[in-house]
Formats: C-alpha cells, sequence, structure tokens
C-alpha cells in the first residue's frame, strides 16, 4: 500500500490469519489504529470497490466464518517491522454510493481484549491461588493466540486461605483481571508483538519511566519534525486521594494523604499544580497499609497530568514510530513545556503515499527536570 521506506502488510484469517489477496490490498484505502494508555486499542480498515465485486461478498462472509476474524496490521519503517495491531474484527459497515457504483467497506476491530470478553466464567473457584497466580492461569488460555503473560507481582501478595475462603470468579476473562488490577493499583493490557501472531498480556503498574524516544522538535527550522504541537495546562483538575490505615491496638483509622509520585510514575515537571481537590478512600481502612498506599498512588496517577500536548508528525520525517506507553522528550516549545512526557495515546493514520501519526503527551507539571532530552 505504501511506498518507498514504508511498506504495510495485512493478515486476515479465523485464529491464524494468512496474507490477504493482492486484490483485498489494493482495494485497502485507509488504516487507523488507535493505541492508548487506559483503554484497549482498536483498528478500522476502510475499502472502496465497485458494488457488483466480488470483494464485498468475500469479506463480509469472512464475518460469518467463525466469532474470530484476527487481524494482524504490520507497518515496515526502514526495513524494520512493527506489529501495530493483532486483533479481532468486531463490525461490518457497507456504504454503497448510487451515483459512481462504488462501495465503501469499513471494518472496524479491537485488540484481542476483545476475546477475553466473550464468555462469563463466574463461578470458576481459585483455592489459594493469589491474584497474580489467577490471571497468569486466565491469561494461558488464550496461548492459541501468542499471548504471553508478564505479570509484576504486587507488593503485598494475598494467599487465601483454603479453610478461610476460596476466591471464585466473576465475569469474563476480562473483567475479572481489570478488577484483580484495581484492587492492587495495577493495570492490564495487550501489547502485540514483538513478533507477528505473538502479543504480551501485561499486567502490572503503569511505569513512565525508561529510554526516552526521539525528541520531537518544534519552532526548529530543518530540525522540526512535527506537523503540529500544542499545549495545555489544566492545574485545577488535580485531585489528592487520602486513604485511612486502621491502628491494630486502637482501632482508629488514621488518614494519610497520598502524592502523585513514585518509584514508577517521577515528577516529569519541576512545578507541579497544587491540588484543589481532596478525595477520601475509606475503604483502604481494611487493607494492608502496603496494598492501601498502592491503590493511593494509582488514584492520585490519574488527575495528576496537568500538561497536555496534541499534535501530529510525519513518520518519514521523524524517521521512525512514536510508541504509546513510553517517554518521548520535546524541544523549541518554551521553558515551561520543554523536556520528557509520557506518551498517552497514538493514532496511526495510513493512507496510499502517506504514513501520520496523531499523538497526546502528558506530563504532571511545568518545566522540564531535566537539562536536556535525547535528540
Amino acid at each position: 500500500m505504501l511506498e518507498g521506506n514504508i511498506r504495510l502488510t495485512l493478515l486476515m484469517g479465523p485464529v491464524v490469519p494468512v496474507p490477504v489477496p493482492r486484490a483485498v490490498v489494493e482495494a485497502l484505502t485507509s488504516v487507523e489504529v488507535r493505541k492508548a494508555a487506559g483503554e484497549p486499542s482498536g483498528f478500522q480498515l476502510t475499502f472502496a470497490f465497485s458494488n457488483d465485486s466480488p470483494l464485498t461478498t468475500l469479506l463480509l462472509l469472512l464475518g460469518q466464518v467463525g466469532p474470530v476474524i484476527r487481524t494482524i496490521i504490520i507497518a515496515t519503517v526502514n526495513g524494520t517491522p512493527h506489529v501495530l495491531m493483532d486483533g479481532v474484527v468486531v463490525q461490518h459497515q457497507v456504504t454503497p454510493n448510487v451515483e459512481t457504483g462504488q462501495a465503501i467497506l469499513t471494518v472496524t476491530g479491537s485488540d484481542l481484549t476483545a476475546v477475553m470478553a466473550f464468555i462469563d466464567f463466574t463461578g470458576i473457584p481459585y483455592p489459594a491461588m493469589p491474584r497474580e497466580a489467577r490471571v497468569a492461569l486466565i491469561i494461558a488460555k488464550y496461548a492459541v493466540f501468542g499471548m504471553i503473560p508478564l505479570v509484576i507481582p504486587s507488593l503485598f501478595i494475598d494467599v487465601p486461605i483454603p479453610v478461610n475462603r476460596i476466591p471464585v470468579h466473576q465475569g469474563s476473562d476480562l473483567a475479572y483481571i481489570n478488577r484483580l488490577a484495581e484492587e492492587v493499583g495495577y493495570v492490564f493490557y495487550i501489547e502485540p508483538g514483538p513478533a507477528p501472531g505473538t502479543n504480551t498480556a501485561y499486567w502490572g503498574p503503569e511505569i513512565k519511566v525508561g529510554i526516552p524516544q526521539p525528541a520531537l522538535n518544534i519552532n526548529m527550522d530543518a530540525h522540526t519534525n512535527v506537523e503540529s504541537l500544542s499545549f495545555t495546562f489544566n492545574g485545577a483538575s488535580k485531585v489528592m486521594p487520602i486513604v485511612f490505615i486502621q491502628n491494630e491496638e486502637t482501632k482508629i483509622p488514621i488518614p494519610i494523604p497520598i502524592p502523585d509520585i513514585g518509584p514508577l510514575n517521577p515528577p516529569l515537571g519541576l512545578i507541579p499544580p497544587f491540588p484543589t481537590q481532596f478525595k477520601m478512600m475509606r475503604d483502604t481502612a481494611k487493607l494492608n497499609p502496603v496494598q492501601a498506599v498502592a491503590l493511593g498512588l494509582a488514584e492520585a496517577a490519574k488527575s495528576a497530568d496537568a500538561v497536555t500536548g496534541t499534535g501530529t508528525l510525519d513518520v518519514l520525517r521523524y524517521g521512525r514510530l512514536l510508541q504509546a506507553r513510553g517517554l518521548v522528550g520535546v524541544r523549541g516549545a518554551g521553558n515551561a513545556f520543554n523536556g520528557l512526557y509520557f506518551v498517552k495515546s497514538v493514532t496511526h493514520k495510513i493512507k496510499r503515499g502517506e504514513y501520520k501519526q496523531d499523538f497526546t503527551l502528558t506530563r504532571n507539571g511545568l518545566i522540564s527536570t531535566v537539562p536536556r532530552v535525547p535528540a
């Protein structure tokens, strides 16, 4: 579909996808893939062909082959393949044009978390299994999709004693894993790759540390590599959670305010806004102190990002793909907004001869905490 240093590969099929026929690739007009922290990834494929083309019937019948029509989208940039999406089709939409005789077929899909929401497994017991073991066991069901579990143990591992209680599965696999993650302040998401057909199912804390991606440059003449980038600062949105830890002797709950920084969520801005709201988390009094603090840190992180940047870049000019859930530097935006940011979301927009990315950056304050960022 694309030329030059960028090439697109599309695979589709029930459970085990295969390369689509050449006629399907030629009918493909646009591809959109969205990845964002805190929500499932999704994709949309748009095909254009005549109303009497067999491709319309072929793609619609494909949805009737089985409940899982897997789709893998691979973008090869400068010789390096990147798996943009490994998911399933959830909807077809056909829009015919009676004047031109053309039809537009839009295929919408989600990542493999959609497969985990198909069946309700309520009632399955997990005797003597901590949350981490339950998550790993659930993910193992989906090995046929190349799903590899990456489960990070929580700070307080709770092993239930069978004579006292036996945890029971509630709802679908996706709902239950998300619930277990919320109980310890963790997140759950599925990252496609690195090899086509494999996926990493991550259950652990939201990590905002690591090696930054090459900087996004604005107002730097020939070194500018983004088409647009704007920033907003919302200092009134910050909420400080207050957790309660119960004294074992007096049974009196002790309130403890929790900041929005931690080992895995360091401050990226030197001047954070002051909290304007306080949230009382009284249910934490019945938890272990370490677990209560972990929940407080996760709650504080939800409203900590007062600075938001949105923009668009051309992949050919940037020289690589900007990845979501990672760090990236910004240069040329002024002292208040230069520095490192967390990439909150990235939307890949691919058309014939064009590859652009819309992105959203966040951080918790103004003025950079580092003197320079990687170029």
